[in-house]
């Protein structure tokens, strides 16, 4: 017997039987996309950004439409490895859909044609160019988008965690960018971030060039009256149990974020066998093995973290959400320093994405980063 698909993905293309609500924004990105219009995506790291995107460019009305491109600019530091993705994903989507407009691709892009290499077997040009082959990014960033502005159809270019783009050493790069998107009237942007103060600072300040240039979307959590019937249901399609009441202890653990959510219900629909019941020993074994697989990792991000920010970050992960990070009581229960300290700690922590305000809230970012940091000194319990 063939073994059942796990419905709980986590990496790549999401099926639509398996993409769960987002009824509302995928609507609300498509409309925007097919009236023209640029889009902003804010949310939390991993709360499904490149998913909605992802599935949208999979409907109809974009896929038989429009030339879609998506790149993530998180590990870039420059304008030289922002341009060299672009063309590179530009390249690459086009080949398998228009051989004709690959090699339009090559002709336009003047400045690095000569490097394009070509496959001993197809005879295809290959985009086997490297990083220090761009040697005046600007003048092929140029290029890249003259050619978006004269395809054979209309394109759409997502650009996530483009938040990115005000950390490069190049000068105005925002305003170079908005010129270029302003003139390519053929090609609509996503701009998708999950640094929410940088993202809305960029759009939202009259002194950015990016100010009221594109529609607002913020992506928060999936409802759990969608979220909870969509896990049980796929359970039960592959004779599997599980009880509504276990899903929604996961749900409230980890406030409704996606991929934690997606993750540990993957690992457990993974160790439950057909015609069982899926407990909550299961689900906790599941938890338990994210967060020893991610130990490195967070141990890492925290040697990276001075000794007042890091008493700030254990202080606000141990009460979960907090408020009042400087008030009085705070301070005295969390043994902090002063409230001077503790709001130039914060602006650092928030710079670094490592905490969330949302509402004058405070939380770690990641929650399983959370997690592991309140299991560092002491058992932790939880799913009780």
């Amino acid at each position: 017997m063939a073994k059942a698909t796990n419905p709980f993905i986590v990496t790549g293309k999401i099926e639509p039987e398996y993409f769960c609500g987002r009824v509302e924004e995928s609507a609300r990105l498509v409309k925007s996309v097919t009236n023209g219009n640029n889009l902003v995506i804010i949310s939390p790291r991993r709360m499904g950004k490149t998913g909605l995107i992802r599935f949208c460019y999979e409907k109809p009305e974009i896929k038989d439409d429009y030339y879609t491109f998506f790149i993530d600019i998180l590990h870039t530091s420059s304008l030289r490895e922002f341009t060299y993705l672009l063309g590179r994903e530009i390249y690459e989507t086009l080949l398998p859909r228009s051989r004709k407009m690959a090699n339009l691709f090559i002709q336009a892009i003047r400045s690095i044609s000569g490097k394009f290499g070509y496959d001993p077997i197809s005879g295809v040009p290959a985009f086997n160019i490297e990083l220090g082959d761009i040697v005046r990014p600007e003048y092929t960033l140029d290029e890249i988008f003259s050619y978006l502005a004269n395809a054979d159809k209309p394109c759409v270019v997502a650009i996530d965690e483009f938040q990115q783009i005000a950390k490069y050493p190049e000068k105005n790069i925002e305003a170079l960018l908005r010129t270029h998107i302003q003139n390519t009237g053929n090609c609509h942007f996503i701009f998708a971030g999950s640094e929410r103060h940088m993202m809305q600072e960029m759009f939202t300040s009259a002194a950015r060039p990016f100010y009221h240039s594109a529609d607002m979307l913020e992506l928060k959590a999936i409802e759990p009256q969608i979220y909870i019937p969509f896990i049980v249901s796929h359970f039960e399609k592959r004779n599997r149990q599980i009880a509504a009441g276990h899903v929604e202890k996961v749900y409230r653990l980890f406030k409704g974020h996606t991929y934690y959510i997606q993750k540990t219900f993957n690992e457990a629909f993974a160790d439950t066998p057909e015609g069982e019941e899926c407990t909550l020993e299961t689900i906790r074994a599941a938890i338990d093995t994210m967060i020893a697989s991610n130990d490195t990792i967070f141990r890492e991000i925290l040697s990276n973290i001075p000794e007042k920010q890091k008493a700030l970050l254990y202080a606000i992960a141990k009460d979960g959400e907090t408020e009042r990070i400087t008030s009085a009581e705070f301070i005295r229960r969390h043994s902090l320093p002063s409230a001077s300290s503790v709001q130039s700690a914060t602006k650092k922590l928030l710079e670094k994405d490592i905490i969330t305000e949302i509402n004058k809230t405070f939380s770690v970012t990641d929650k399983l980063f959370a997690m592991w940091i309140n299991g560092l000194y002491g058992t932790q319990t939880y799913l009780t």
